[in-house]
């Protein structure tokens, strides 16, 4: 019986695994994210964003920011937990 589920089961988890992965690596595009901080900063010394309105987006891009810093910390490790 372990056999059979060695070979049915762990190929699956194996495919649901790297699927997470790359699911949690586009959700938290680090890349992304700094250039949209970039984008945020040049349309307020273009004068087409408000300073109030650059300060809490960049207040929110940098939450995200260390937020996909973390969660790609946890990827590479290992340490990538599912909650239900």
């Amino acid at each position: 019986m372990f056999i059979l589920d060695d070979l049915l089961f762990r190929p699956f988890v194996g495919i649901v695994d790297a699927l997470h992965s790359i699911a949690l690596d586009e959700m938290y595009d680090v890349e992304a994210i700094e250039d949209e901080l970039k984008e945020n900063q040049l349309l307020y010394e273009l004068g087409e964003r408000s300073e109030s309105e650059y300060r809490r987006r960049k207040e929110e891009l940098e939450a995200e920011l260390e937020t996909a810093r973390e969660v790609h910390e946890r990827l590479s490790s290992g340490r990538v937990e599912v909650k239900r």
